[in-house]
């Protein structure tokens, strides 16, 4: 299984009325690590080929974040078959390694050209093994 990260500073737009990180945000973040990890890996002949939308998010919150934390943000693929794929994504405080969140996205692979879902080709899935 190949995992991706992102890191991300806590910023005052990122705060909710607690002070602590909107989960609007982690959400946010969750969909930027999917991005980024799908930018990063897949060829440029599948990123036009290809689009991937959310199903459904379960996200599971186990603390907080503060202003000025850095988060580290790990991605990978749980499972991949027909046009569905689970991606789990987990949010850490850098400096105590501590799980913030952690949330597992249902998404569905479109062919780019006729907006419907496509199976998953197995060179797609090859890369994120």
């Amino acid at each position: 299984m190949q995992t991706f990260q992102l890191k991300v500073t806590v910023t005052p737009d990122d705060l909710d009325e607690l002070q602590h990180v909107n989960n609007v945000r982690y959400v946010q973040w969750i969909q930027d690590v999917a991005k980024g990890h799908w930018q990063h890996t897949a060829t440029p002949s599948m990123q036009d080929l290809y689009i991937w939308v959310v199903i459904e998010h379960h996200i599971f919150y186990k603390g907080e974040a503060v202003l000025h934390d850095n988060l580290i943000l790990k991605t990978y693929i749980k499972r991949a078959e027909g046009v569905k794929s689970i991606r789990v994504v987990e949010v850490y405080h850098e400096a105590t390694n501590k799980l913030l969140l952690k949330a597992e996205t249902h998404w569905c692979l479109i062919h780019n050209k006729t907006k419907r879902p496509t199976r998953i080709p197995e060179d797609v899935k090859a890369i994120f093994q």
